[in-house]
């Protein structure tokens, strides 16, 4: 792995700015059993999490989306948004 874990959480938020726009947060580990990073989304505290693999995380460094985890994020602040919705209603 050439980059470190800030540089991959950078470079994500660089390349999905809707995180940034929806205020969800965004924090990585890696996960050596399944050589992938967990990728956490978090606001309000509620959170949702995604599995992005080496080799799509090395493309993502190198500049290329990650269709999967583009899909995954725009769900993912569908899902948040309907979570907060659901809170203020009660």
């Amino acid at each position: 792995m050439g980059y470190t874990q800030v540089a991959l959480e950078d470079k994500l938020l660089e390349m999905y700015p809707e995180l940034t726009e929806h205020r969800i947060g965004l924090s990585l580990s890696f996960d050596e059993e399944r050589n992938a990073w967990v990728v956490r989304f978090r606001r309000n505290g509620h959170s949702r999490y995604a599995f992005l693999d080496k080799k799509d995380s090395d493309d993502c460094m190198d500049g290329r989306q990650c269709i999967y985890l583009g899909v995954l994020i725009e769900q993912y602040i569908r899902d948040l948004e309907n979570d907060l919705k659901s809170v203020e209603e009660i």
